[in-house]
């Protein structure tokens, strides 16, 4: 049940979508440019814009379509796990471990909130939400952890030695208590 901005978008400008988020994926942000995309699907670069206003409305469809990624797997880990919070810390690493470039492009700079589908911030977040007992301060504290840990990982900022699974396992843990004690410590 995807739910994002890109909905909106017309067959050939979802196909230009598509494309640009193959670039990304491949050669990452300096690769994705309007003219590349137009390579890609074989045709002049000024045709793009008969479809996407702009690179920025570009962007702002991978984005929502990365939240809405983001939202389902949060969804499916929560659902299929004995600790939702864990689970979801784990699918967080992995969905950004593998689409790096995307998860920058989502969360290097403002989140472009008015120009993305309503409910779709809120629903990537309900389930990190639901997993801390319904606190969103908490909520907003694991997801700092986690992506603080995502970014240190991908800018390979970790020794080579470093157990990130245990520090992983460790900060959930640390969370999980939290909402076990049910304070605000």
């Amino acid at each position: 049940m995807a739910s994002s901005a890109s909905e909106a978008l017309t067959p050939r400008a979802r196909e230009i979508v598509a494309a640009a988020r193959l670039i990304l994926e491949q050669e990452g942000p300096d690769g994705l440019s309007m003219r590349a995309i137009a390579e890609r699907l074989g045709i002049r670069a000024p045709s793009l814009y008969k479809h996407v206003a702009d690179k920025e409305t570009l962007e702002v469809a991978l984005i929502s379509d990365g939240l809405a990624e983001i939202a389902e797997t949060f969804e499916s880990a929560a659902a299929a796990g004995d600790d939702p919070l864990a689970s979801i810390a784990c699918a967080y690493r992995g969905w950004a471990l593998a689409h790096p470039h995307l998860y920058r492009l989502m969360m290097d700079r403002p989140l472009p909130r008015d120009r993305l589908a309503p409910g779709l911030e809120d629903r990537a977040a309900a389930t990190v939400v639901a997993a801390t007992g319904g606190d969103p301060d908490a909520a907003r504290a694991a997801f700092a952890f986690a992506h603080g840990m995502v970014v240190l990982e991908l800018n390979e900022r970790f020794p080579p030695a470093a157990d990130l699974d245990a520090a992983w396992n460790r900060g959930v843990a640390a969370f999980g208590r939290r909402r076990e004690r049910g304070s605000g410590a």
